[in-house]
């Protein structure tokens, strides 16, 4: 996740934080779709915990780049006195989003029995397969975002970074 700050962060500097937004949602939802079509061990061996811990690692690189994204976004459209309130409703937003999730799984077990849930393509891969919804719906709203109000003052003028790291 650092290190997925430290690579969105520099991005959002080049390119604007809506695309790099995006980006890093286009990332972290296909990955998260993609789990729910490994293959198990029985079927391709070692190279099924390698795909998924892959796909974790592709997760965590994205949610890096994501949370410091949305601080940031979220920050440059607030008001100067409320960026700290504006803010801290990300964190609490994602310990919802983590309830929610809990409360999918929940459901769909309950749903279905035990040696289907636990089959190799039984229904703990559902939650998995139906995140693509989400994505699908939050790559809608994320292209109807506009820019931050800073980054496109920046853009205006030309002074955009070009090396964000070292300035």
């Amino acid at each position: 996740r650092p290190f997925g700050a430290l690579v969105f962060g520099r991005l959002g500097d080049i390119i604007g934080r809506k695309y790099t937004f995006l980006l890093t949602l286009v990332l972290m939802g296909t990955s998260t779709f993609l789990i729910g079509l490994v293959p198990s061990y029985k079927s391709i061996g070692i190279a099924a915990p390698v795909i998924v811990l892959l796909l974790r690692l592709i997760q965590g690189l994205a949610l890096g780049g994501e949370y410091g994204g949305a601080a940031t976004y979220v920050a440059e459209h607030s008001p100067a006195n409320k960026r700290g309130y504006y803010t801290s409703w990300i964190l609490t937003t994602a310990t919802l989003g983590l309830f929610i999730a809990l409360g999918v799984l929940m459901l769909v077990k309950l749903n279905i029995p035990d040696t289907q849930f636990n089959a190799e393509w039984g229904g703990w891969r559902y939650p998995f397969w139906i995140s693509i919804l989400l994505v699908a719906v939050s790559v809608y709203i994320r292209l109807k975002m506009k820019e931050s109000p800073m980054f496109a003052k920046l853009k205006t003028e030309g002074n955009t970074s070009v090396n964000p790291l070292k300035e």
